[in-house]
């Protein structure tokens, strides 16, 4: 366990660049004193913002990079753009080299994807990242993947997703068998697209000791915490994400006008102000910000594009878990037990073929 812990920061990422991600790495340095920043992006910009964070700027350094990929750029024109000299691949290759621990991006998700595969790489067995979040429900958290990373996906993409979920959950919850649903568009085993029901076939054949497959979960089992884990592709998975973001403002929007409406419901709201403000924190988007991309030789956390301040350093709270708890070692040293688990899944799929 390092003493420090490095974090590599895309400054330019996001809607709003420096003037987000500076305030927000103070805030996480409020609450984590043993990190130091290396971050990276147009210079003028990042001192600027520095001069207002006197404690930040004594742990951080700043590398200038000239490009800065833009939100709407696709992936492979960002590759092309700002391969090498962009400061989203810099915050990467700084992981690559040992220089970070982990990089944070509220950046591009397609061409974080494509800059963090192509530069560290993938665990054997694992085709393509995803983007893993902790998801408040009902009954406490839960792990739901994929939700951005990439659209689409096999059986076996799927299946390979319920074992790097489980393994995250295990460590995150420390549960020794956490349950795994497949989000589906009802419980009923005809029900769905082919690769989902393929994927539960998979699932089942393998009868892994270090999961426990449940079946399909539907969307609103997702906030009942129908599972430990919920495995979904990336495109169905960001939808949801969205979505639930959505509904948490249209409630808290909804809580608001229905106090102010009235001198009764202003009072009501004093005497219950506690509780409102811990509804408040429990439905608010930002405090589930940054997803974990699982699969890679190296750990990178994606931010939402359009947090503020307290979001992205809710982003930099998640990248340094994931390093001071080694979770990382750990969630591939879960992946290669009892027999290798990822290199059974093209045996299963002949199995059930």
């Amino acid at each position: 366990m390092p003493q420090k812990v490095r974090i590599a920061l895309d400054a330019m990422g996001g809607d709003f660049g420096a003037s987000v991600v500076v305030p927000g790495a103070a805030l996480a340095l409020m609450r984590h004193t043993d990190v130091e920043f290396l971050l990276f992006g147009n210079s003028a910009l990042i001192d600027e913002q520095l001069e207002s964070h006197p404690a930040l700027k004594a742990v951080s350094k700043v590398f200038h990079a000239e490009i800065a990929i833009s939100m709407d750029e696709k992936p492979s024109q960002a590759l092309r753009r700002g391969r090498k000299s962009s400061s989203m691949w810099l915050a990467i290759d700084a992981v690559k080299k040992g220089e970070a621990d982990v990089a944070v991006s509220a950046g591009n998700t397609g061409a974080l994807m494509a800059m963090s595969r192509l530069n560290l790489h993938m665990m054997p067995g694992i085709d393509r990242p995803a983007i893993a979040a902790v998801w408040p429900t009902v009954r406490g958290e839960s792990v739901v993947l994929d939700v951005g990373a990439s659209i689409g996906g096999d059986a076996r993409h799927l299946a390979s997703l319920a074992i790097m979920g489980s393994a995250m959950a295990r460590v995150l919850f420390d549960l020794e068998r956490p349950t795994v649903g497949l989000l589906n568009i009802g419980v009923e085993e005809v029900k769905g697209v082919e690769a989902v029901r393929g994927a539960a076939e998979l699932l089942r054949a393998m009868n892994l000791p270090q999961l426990d497959f449940i079946g399909f979960v539907e969307g609103d089992g997702i906030g009942k915490g129908a599972a430990d884990v919920i495995v979904t592709e990336g495109f169905s998975g960001n939808i949801a994400l969205k979505t639930a973001e959505g509904t948490a403002r249209q409630i808290a929007e909804y809580l608001r006008t229905a106090m102010s409406r009235t001198w009764r419901s202003k009072l009501g709201y004093i005497f219950a102000r506690g509780a409102f403000n811990a509804l408040r924190d429990k439905m608010d988007p930002r405090k589930v910000n940054g997803g974990v991309f699982l699969g890679l030789n190296g750990v990178v956390i994606k931010s939402h594009g359009g947090t503020d301040a307290e979001g992205f350093a809710s982003a930099v709270d998640v990248g340094y878990d994931m390093v001071r708890y080694d979770l990382l070692p750990k969630i591939n040293q879960t992946l290669n037990r009892d027999g290798h688990a990822l290199s059974i899944v093209p045996n299963a799929q002949e199995a059930v073929s």
